[in-house]
């Protein structure tokens, strides 16, 4: 998917988040959704990327709001890939219908005995078991407190909104919710919670589309746009796409 985006002049980057996948050791106490939004912010800073698409995906949806309050001026639009996007004291357990989890737990996810039945469902082989070898448990904090983005919902933001029907959560209503109060696009696909993985080219299509400044329904499925598609990655365009600027990024959370 990153590859699509780049042969059509981005560049992409997909940060990995701290105590996740390969810096998974470094799971500790501390580590919360403002300092992985602070930690987006900074690569954004420090890669000196402007005219920035953020792209966020399930609870990845948090990280670009909290990233985009700390770097108003490099954000272009944001993106939700069925995504949460929680207001001023709400919870991921809130949204998703569950009981909170046990804050005592530094992280979270599939027993080891279930990840090769449960972990990834709807990705087709070989990828499945390309992604099941490389599945960590995500730190709880961030998920799990009750969340301060007022800053992000008192703002004006460019947002596009794209609902996995097979995904239960996040919910069709919080995530058209999402797209209403901030006036943003929605769309939706007919996949699972990982559309990146199991639709790869309906993501990237998407994505281009939009970079490419196609019309996109307000309300509608993905079939319906001239071009849509999936991805996963993070794009930075030195030819003016994503938008009409000079260099347009795109990262995927």
């Amino acid at each position: 998917m990153g590859e699509r985006l780049s042969a059509a002049g981005h560049d992409v980057y997909h940060p990995t988040l701290d105590g996740c996948a390969e810096r998974g050791q470094a799971l500790r106490p501390g580590i919360t959704l403002d300092t992985h939004g602070k930690e987006i912010a900074d690569f954004l800073f420090f890669w000196d990327l402007n005219d920035v698409v953020l792209v966020g995906t399930s609870s990845g949806g948090m990280v670009i709001a909290r990233a985009a309050e700390l770097a108003r001026d490099r954000i272009q639009r944001l993106v939700f890939i069925d995504a949460l996007c929680p207001i001023p004291g709400e919870t991921t357990s809130q949204i998703n219908g569950r009981p909170p989890r046990n804050s005592d737990e530094l992280a979270y996810g599939l027993p080891p005995d279930q990840i090769q039945e449960h972990a990834f469902a709807g990705v087709p082989s070989p990828l499945r078991e390309w992604a099941i070898a490389r599945y960590t448990r995500h730190p709880s904090a961030p998920t799990e407190a009750p969340v301060d983005l007022r800053a992000f919902w008192s703002q004006s933001w460019q947002v596009d909104v794209l609902n996995s029907t097979q995904s239960p959560n996040p919910p069709e209503v919080h995530q058209r919710r999402t797209a209403e109060e901030l006036g943003g696009t929605y769309q939706e696909i007919d996949a699972g919670h990982y559309p990146m993985l199991s639709h790869p080219d309906a993501i990237a299509d998407y994505l281009l589309a939009m970079a490419a400044g196609r019309e996109r329904s307000r309300s509608g499925g993905l079939g319906q746009s001239p071009s849509s598609k999936e991805t996963p990655g993070a794009e930075r365009s030195r030819s003016g796409g994503l938008g009409q600027s000079p260099s347009s990024n795109e990262v995927v959370v």
